[in-house]
């Protein structure tokens, strides 16, 4: 591991549950972020340095980057709705802050963790999709993550960076009030007893994966030697239905019979959706730990020891 480090949107939804690890483990650990969607509390956590600034201000993130020996970059604009709706702040805030952020550290010579999506990315290719498939995104957010693992590629080749593009599986756990998604959604729904509301017919499918194993995999990621660029998937292989996605949540929450409200399926989600591991485990030693079920019902409960304020602002955004 390394002694200092990075870690852009370290007060969002993974990055506030990574820093705890990060800084848990001994390392030094420097939080980038704009607060525009920042985790409850986790501008006062004590154990990392935060700076106020914005991944989009090349200024901003060479300070931050003065004394750390590696990057996460997890700073985003996250949504595939959002970016449907509004595509050049998606470019801005995912593609140049990514460009910012390789050219910060290709001036220090320090290795870089980039976030990205593996559905996104690949877009409606037949899963278990993989390294191997095809890019094809359909969807702006898709699109800026793509530009980003190509900036990689670029970097690694012109300035001798070590670059790993993890693609991301649907990420889902504590910390995650501010996150537009539907396990947020649909614990939010449960808890201010409003229905669940599902887009599309229910039959569409993810790959569910707890955020306690993206930052392990993360964490595998910044120990590992590595060459150039290498895009990794971390998944679980497990293809979940968004209607059992649900009901699972309703029977952990003790309310089976939780009202379900299904509305018109939004333009740029896709259909079916899982991915292999196989070559993250290969490289990173990287295997996910925990099962849907222990981890809805984990994620189920932090939910509801917070105030029913903020969950209901949470929701206004959503």
């Amino acid at each position: 591991m390394f002694d200092s480090l990075l870690v852009t949107g370290g007060c969002g939804f993974i990055g506030s549950n990574l820093c705890r690890k990060l800084a848990s483990e001994g390392a030094r650990v420097v939080v980038l972020d704009n607060l525009s969607r920042a985790s409850t509390g986790a501008r006062d956590d004590g154990n990392c340095e935060f700076i106020e600034g914005d991944v989009r201000d090349p200024a901003a993130v060479a300070r931050a980057m003065e004394r750390v020996d590696g990057v996460v970059h997890l700073a985003a604009f996250g949504s595939v709705v959002e970016s449907v709706e509004r595509p050049e702040e998606n470019f801005e805030n995912n593609v140049r802050s990514t460009l910012n952020v390789l050219h910060a550290a290709a001036r220090r010579k320090v290795k870089v963790v980039f976030a990205s999506s593996g559905g996104a990315v690949v877009g409606a290719a037949s899963p278990p999709i993989s390294e191997d498939s095809l890019p094809a995104p359909t969807s702006p957010y898709g699109a800026s993550k793509l530009c980003g693992e190509a900036y990689c590629h670029a970097f690694a080749g012109s300035f001798g960076l070590s670059v790993v593009a993890l693609r991301f599986a649907n990420v889902y756990g504590p910390h995650s009030a501010h996150k537009r998604g539907a396990v947020t959604n649909f614990i939010k729904a449960l808890l201010l007893d409003q229905p669940i509301v599902i887009f599309g017919d229910g039959s569409a499918t993810r790959d569910f994966i707890h955020v306690d194993d993206i930052c392990a995999g993360i964490c595998a990621a910044l120990k590992t030697p590595i060459s150039g660029a290498r895009v990794l998937h971390l998944a679980t292989g497990v293809e979940t239905r968004v209607i059992d996605l649900a009901r699972t949540l309703a029977e952990v929450a003790g309310r089976g019979d939780h009202p379900i409200r299904f509305e018109a399926k939004r333009a740029g989600e896709l259909d079916r959706n899982f991915a292999t591991f196989e070559r993250a485990r290969q490289v990173l030693g990287f295997t996910p730990r925990i099962g849907l079920r222990e981890g809805l019902a984990q994620t189920f409960n932090w939910f509801a020891a917070q105030d029913r304020t903020i969950l209901k602002l949470a929701l206004s955004d959503s």
